[in-house]
């Protein structure tokens, strides 16, 4: 295929601020996670696709297979849908306090 770009679970795009390995970014509705530290305006790839272990608020409880939402103001996730951007599905329980959970990254773009 001549129109044939790449897979597009890695993209690579301008930083639109400093970033730090490991940290999810949503650029408008492009969400990934940042494969490497690097400062505002610099390429950096973002991986779309895969389950990553993230920053989750505390207060609630995740079941495998909820749907989880990035909280733009703290950049954690939450099940709460209000107001918050779809990225992904939690694949397995996190508890009440915990400060990370399991959440798999489909790359869909929402």
């Amino acid at each position: 295929m001549k129109n044939y770009i790449q897979p597009g679970e890695h993209i690579t795009l301008p930083a639109p601020s400093a970033v730090v390995s490991g940290q999810l970014l949503a650029v408008g509705a492009l969400v990934g996670v940042v494969q490497t530290t690097v400062a505002s305006g610099v390429p950096v790839v973002l991986v779309r696709r895969g389950v990553f272990s993230l920053p989750k608020a505390t207060g609630q409880a995740w079941t495998a297979g909820a749907k989880v939402y990035l909280v733009a103001a703290d950049g954690n996730l939450t099940t709460t849908a209000t107001g918050n951007t779809l990225v992904g599905v939690a694949v397995e329980p996190a508890a009440n306090g915990d400060t990370v959970g399991a959440v798999l990254l489909d790359g869909v773009i929402r």
